[in-house]
């Protein structure tokens, strides 16, 4: 059991004993590896499908520190936001 104390006012606190929550990770599978990343090839950019949630079935790119491969699931804490590309966009020549 964790304790938090709240300011009420100027000398008042008000104790509060209950339980520590975490924010539930959200199950994705990798589908396919994009290429790896960083100063020393530490990451490795992935895409992966959301199986559960909000956006489920929504397939995005992410960045995993460690070693990871195709099929392995990972816990996401959000599925809004995507890595940006490896390398940056490719553009057209003129």
């Amino acid at each position: 059991m964790a304790k938090k104390m709240f300011s009420k006012g100027k000398d008042e606190e008000i104790k509060v004993e209950g339980e520590v929550k975490f924010t539930p990770g959200i199950p994705s599978e990798v589908k396919e590896i994009v290429g790896r990343g960083g100063s020393r090839g530490e990451l490795t950019q992935v895409m992966c499908q959301i199986l559960d949630g909000r956006d489920k079935n929504k397939a995005i790119r992410r960045n995993v520190k460690g070693p990871v491969r195709v099929g392995d699931v990972l816990m996401l804490l959000e599925t809004e936001i995507e890595a940006q590309r490896i390398g940056g966009a490719k553009r057209g020549r003129r």
